[in-house]
């Protein structure tokens, strides 16, 4: 087949600017060849290159002394003690699940799961933060039934538990979905493999799946806007096989323990380019390949198309020199392609061979590590300070504060989950401690006592009011989620989702929120050891609300100490933290009274950080029964869920909250005041309780106790137990069932 003459319109298609395309050529000394032009493509798209947000990460704080592995590579890694390390890591799949929802979520999963036990961890659990738009709007349901599925049909089969996560609507998300996926695995701390293309001369080879051409060109769909034509991006959309995971995970575990690989990396995001290019740009080495070795699944497939394909379930490997027939034969056990197809060079270039001709030669460096660097404009919104305004002596007070709740229980955004997390296998492999539905997830480490507590959290109606501040308020929540659960949070993953970059206000939002991030991590100690930037989530001009979404992991030292949220009968009630006149960016504000607007929670982070601490050694003494962070809803959806998980009623005076203070009633039911937890304790622990938070300096007061069949709050609400319990339950079910 004769190549395309490189033209400008056959540029554009390509994504590439005329800038861009004339740094090619001054790289390259000459016209590139349609391979090359494919290679700049992929390499240099937003996806890839991470060309205008990579300058910004410089605010992350990155290291710890339990940091072993931070960005820069498939995942992080963090020290968790016992010889062992948390590999882990969250990506987003979002233009493909809303193209295709099932295949776009399932291979999200897939390739997340490659990017952990790439690193020699076998993984233990996934989460996932799902967004979409009106659930009222029949192609918002078709998109939530595909890619719920799409999740519990990879993650099933695969045998690895998906044991929490977060869900939310918002019109904003109409148009574009979000799908972001988290994997954390365990692996020995002194066997952590990375992607590099290690020791000249070592052989290069491909694992896996064959090569077809699905998801040729997905990652540069990833980094465009969508318009009407999006569902003709289809065979854009890759094809996931959880079985034949399966096989290359255990395959890949093996060769490891086996010590035969140098280096390894997911063939994922632009597939064969990506990987080598990147083993070889970390190692400062070449690498050649010849692409007539590479085993296909469709005839008449060309270089271009081989080294876009992003066909699932495919690894590289570059093995030590000498070990190749042991770890050919490995494969081969499995049932697995493995061909060599190239090997390490000392030159720095990637050289891509078809047939003995050369069809690509390309400084590895330069497409991998040196792609364009953007410092794109930055803009506060014009809007932003009417956005933030909010007058609360407009707002009428409610008549009936038991509908009021009925309602917010009813929400989707803070309804039970239940029919979603009933579709996953969240107890394979036996190691879930804490099931969904609780604050955090918990899994304990087999071998040890101790356990992993992992969140997942962010409030996109606060980013989108203020993104600086809202970003922190993401961070301090996955913090206290991990912490009510026992542990002490550790690390950070983030996800960050957004609009189109090339636009000021959208890049405002973004360097808002890394900054906002970043000073929350700093005054936490949960340093951010990976993570992945989806922008261009954006259709017609509509960008998404900023969604800085943040995965926390925690580590405590007994997993039989770890807490949930549910009460059970003949405890007493006491809040930790303290509540103020704050509805801006509220459920209760936008459900009940039709407002996106005003300021989100006021965040103090050092309080914050004392909060966790106070929390982990309540729950290590075991001197609280359960704990619930407070956050959508407000108090009284808080204790309502507490409530309902543990099937107990409970009654509840908040008069010690109003005195000395000009607290609006809807303001103490339904504001959402930061750093507060509900906790429960037998009577004749309460004084340890209360002696803690006062060294702690953390406010604790008594609001009640738990028993009987209904659910009182004095001078408000008064509703049975089996009532409210309904509306939490079912309003999903409802929507979706």
């Amino acid at each position: 087949m004769k190549e395309p003459e490189i033209t400008e319109e056959l540029i554009r298609e390509h994504g590439l600017t005329e800038e861009e395309y004339q740094k090619i050529l001054e790289i390259l000394g000459r016209t590139p060849t349609f391979t090359e032009l494919g290679i700049f493509s992929v390499m240099w798209s937003e996806h890839c290159s991470y060309k205008s947000s990579r300058i910004h990460f410089r605010h992350f704080p990155t290291q710890a002394p339990w940091v072993i592995q931070g960005p820069g590579e498939n995942a992080g890694v963090i020290d968790i003690g016992d010889g062992l390390a948390a590999v882990f890591k969250m990506e987003s799949h979002n233009h493909p699940s809303y193209i295709e929802p099932y295949q776009g979520a399932a291979t999200g999963v897939g390739g997340i799961l490659r990017d952990v036990f790439t690193m020699g961890a076998r993984p233990v659990a996934s989460l996932n933060s799902l967004r979409f738009g009106n659930p009222e709007d029949p192609y918002q349901r078709h998109l939530f039934h595909g890619v719920v599925g799409g999740i519990a049909g990879y993650g099933n089969c695969i045998g690895v538990p998906t044991v929490g996560g977060e869900i939310a609507f918002h019109p904003c998300y109409n148009g574009n979905i979000l799908v972001n996926v988290f994997n954390l695995g365990i692996a020995k701390k002194d066997r952590i493999f990375r992607g590099r293309a290690e020791g000249i001369g070592n052989p290069v080879i491909y694992v896996g799946s064959k090569t077809g051409r699905d998801g040729i060109h997905g990652v540069t769909m990833a980094s465009e806007e969508f318009t009407d034509d999006a569902q003709q991006k289809k065979p854009n959309v890759q094809v996931g096989d959880p079985f034949t995971e399966k096989l290359l995970l255990e395959a890949c575990l093996e060769a490891m323990s086996k010590d035969l690989i140098a280096g390894i990396q997911d063939m994922g995001g632009a597939g064969l380019t990506s990987s080598s290019s990147e083993m070889a740009g970390r190692a400062g080495t070449g690498i050649e390949l010849e692409l007539e070795k590479v085993p296909l699944r469709e005839e008449g497939m060309i270089p271009y198309e081989i080294m876009l394909s992003e066909s699932q379930e495919r690894m590289l490997i570059v093995a030590r020199a000498g070990k190749e027939k042991e770890l050919l034969d490995i494969f081969k056990k499995w049932d697995l392609d493995a061909v060599i197809i190239g090997r390490v060079t000392g030159d720095g270039m990637l050289r891509v061979k078809w047939h003995g001709n050369v069809v690509a030669e390309i400084p590895a460096k330069k497409i991998s590590d040196e792609a364009p660097r953007y410092d794109r404009p930055q803009r506060r919104p014009a809007w932003q300070d009417d956005l933030q305004r909010l007058e609360l002596e407009n707002i009428p007070l409610p008549e009936d504060f038991n509908s009021v709740l009925l309602r917010l229980l009813s929400s989707p955004n803070i309804g039970s989950k239940e029919l979603v997390w009933e579709q996953y296998d969240h107890m394979v492999r036996t190691n879930t401690v804490v099931r969904p539905g609780s604050d955090a997830a918990v899994i304990r480490i087999k071998g040890t006592d101790k356990a992993i507590a992992i969140s997942v959290d962010c409030n996109s109606r606060y980013c989108f009011l203020d993104p600086y501040r809202g970003a922190m308020l993401a961070v301090a929540e996955a913090a206290r989620n991990v912490a009510c659960s026992g542990a002490r949070p550790l690390a950070v993953t983030d996800n960050l989702n957004f609009g189109n970059p090339e636009k000021p206000e959208v890049m405002w939002q973004f360097v808002e929120s890394i900054k906002g991030i970043s000073e929350a991590c700093r005054i936490l100690e949960t340093p951010v050891v990976s993570g992945n930037v989806s922008f261009y989530n954006e259709t017609k001009g509509n960008a998404i609300y900023p969604t800085p979404t943040i995965a926390m992991v925690g580590l405590m030292e007994d997993a039989k100490k770890a807490r949930a949220l549910s009460f059970k009968e003949g405890l007493e009630v006491f809040l930790l933290g303290d509540t103020y006149n704050e509805l801006g960016g509220t459920e209760y504000l936008a459900l009940i009274h039709g407002i996106d607007r005003g300021l989100p929670p006021v965040i103090d982070l050092e309080k914050e950080k004392r909060l966790i601490r106070l929390l982990e050694e309540l729950v290590r003494r075991e001197i609280i029964y359960s704990s619930h962070d407070c956050s959508e809803g407000g108090l009284s959806v808080c204790i309502a869920e507490s409530a309902i998980y543990g099937n107990t009623g409970v009654e509840v005076d908040l008069s010690k909250l109003l005195m000395n203070n000009s607290l609006r009633s809807d303001s103490l039911l339904f504001g959402e005041s930061s750093g507060r937890v509900v906790v429960t304790v037998e009577e004749e622990r309460s004084k340890e309780l209360l002696r803690l938070a006062e060294n702690y300096n953390i406010s604790c007061h008594w609001i009640g106790k738990t028993g009987g069949e209904r659910f009182i709050i004095k001078g408000y609400i008064d509703l049975p137990l089996s009532q409210i319990s309904d509306a939490y339950k079912n309003s999903l079910k409802k929507l979706f069932g």
